[in-house]
C-alpha cells in the first residue's frame, strides 16, 4: 500500500509518499481501507517532534479517518468486514490502509459521506467536550471563539449556538467571519483590524465574555483574557499561532476567572463513557441537520504534506480532508 511517511522530523515538505507493507491486524485490531482522512493541527506538531505524543520514526501521520473494515483480528466483536467506520488512532491515517484497535472505532451513520465523517470526530469532539464539560456553558451566556473559521473554532461556533450561547466569532479576515456567521455566530470581530478587548466590551455592554474558547494562543491570548467577564472561563485548547502565551496571573484573580485546560485526547482515554455520551449527542445533532460540517479543502491522499502546510500557514477554513482517490 501507499502512505505518507515521516522518516525524519521537520517541515511537511520532508514527508514522503511511498510504498509500505500492508498492516496485519492482531488481537483486538481492525484493518480499514481508508476512503478519507481528516487533517488536524496536531499533525503540524507531531511531524516536527513538538507534540506531547512522540511516535518513533518512521511513522505515518494522521489521527482520524473514515473507511471500510477490511479485516479483523482475533476477539473483535463490535465491527465486521464490509462495515463503514470512523477511526480515531492518533497516527497512521494518511495511508491507503489503517490499523486501529476496536475501541478506536465509531460506526459510520447511514447516509453520511466519508469525507464529512473523516473530519468530524476530533474537531466536534474537542469543542463539545470543551463547552460541555470544561466550561459548563449555559444558555444566554456569551462565548468568544478565537480562530473561529478553523476546524475546532468553527465547530465551537456551531455547538455554542446550539447550546443557546451568544457567540462572538473572532478571525483574521472578512471571508472567515462570514463563514462563522453562516454557522451560528451572532457577532464578529476581526482581530487584525479591531481592538479585541474594546470590541468585546462593546458587544457585551461592558460585561465581557463568559467563556473564551482559544485554540490560537499567541498575541491574542492576553487581550482575550482581559475581555472576560466576572466568573468567566478561559479555555486553553491549543496554540495555532505557534507561541504559548504567558498570562499575568493577577488577571484571573481580579476577574474571579478560571483558566481551564482542554486535552481531548486524554479525556477520551480517562472518561470513555462520557466521551461515548458526547459522541451520541453530536451524531444525533448531525443526523437532525443541526450541525453542518464545513470542508474547506479536499486534496488527494498523496498530497498530505500540502494539506498540513495549509494548516501551518493558517490558510484553512473549516476542515481539510484527504481523499483516497484510488479506493
Amino acid at each position: 500500500m501507499k502512505a505518507i511517511l515521516c522518516v525524519e522530523h521537520g517541515e511537511p515538505e520532508k514527508l514522503a509518499w511511498t510504498e509500505v507493507p500492508d498492516p496485519e491486524p492482531g488481537p483486538g485490531q481492525v484493518r480499514i481501507a481508508v476512503r478519507a482522512a481528516g487533517v488536524n493541527f496536531p499533525e503540524t506538531l507531531i511531524i516536527r517532534n513538538l507534540y506531547q505524543f512522540k511516535p518513533p520514526l518512521p511513522f505515518v501521520p494522521g489521527g482520524e479517518a473514515a473507511g471500510i473494515v477490511e479485516a479483523v483480528g482475533e476477539g473483535v466483536t463490535r465491527v465486521a468486514p464490509g462495515q463503514a467506520v470512523i477511526a480515531m488512532t492518533g497516527t497512521g491515517a494518511f495511508a491507503e490502509k489503517l490499523l486501529a484497535h476496536e475501541h478506536q472505532l465509531v460506526p459510520l451513520p447511514d447516509g453520511v459521506p466519508f469525507d464529512l465523517a473523516a473530519g468530524f470526530v476530533m474537531t466536534y469532539g474537542t469543542s463539545h467536550h470543551a463547552l460541555r464539560q470544561r466550561a459548563a456553558l449555559r444558555p444566554g451566556e456569551t462565548l468568544l471563539v478565537l480562530g473561529a473559521a478553523g476546524g475546532v473554532g468553527l465547530a465551537a461556533v456551531e455547538i455554542g449556538a446550539l447550546l443557546g450561547a451568544r457567540v462572538i466569532a473572532a478571525a483574521s479576515s472578512a471571508e472567515k467571519l462570514e463563514l462563522a456567521r453562516q454557522h451560528g455566530a451572532a457577532f464578529t470581530l476581526n482581530y487584525e483590524t479591531d481592538d479585541l478587548k474594546e470590541r468585546v466590551k462593546e458587544l457585551t455592554g461592558g460585561q465581557g465574555a463568559d467563556v473564551v474558547y482559544d485554540p490560537v494562543g499567541g498575541r491574542f491570548a492576553e487581550p482575550a483574557f482581559r475581555s472576560i467577564a466576572w466568573n468567566g472561563r478561559y479555555l486553553v485548547v491549543g496554540f495555532a499561532a505557534g507561541d504559548i502565551p504567558r498570562l499575568p496571573l493577577n488577571l484571573p484573580l481580579i476577574k474571579g476567572a478560571a483558566i481551564v485546560g482542554v486535552f481531548w485526547g486524554a479525556f477520551i482515554q480517562r472518561e470513555p463513557d462520557v466521551h461515548a455520551a458526547n459522541m451520541e449527542e453530536l451524531l444525533g445533532w448531525w443526523r437532525e441537520g443541526r450541525l453542518r460540517p464545513h470542508v474547506g479543502a479536499r486534496l488527494p491522499l498523496r498530497e498530505g504534506a500540502k494539506a498540513i502546510r495549509l494548516l501551518m500557514d493558517r490558510q484553512a477554513m473549516g476542515k481539510v480532508i484527504l481523499i483516497n482517490d484510488v479506493a
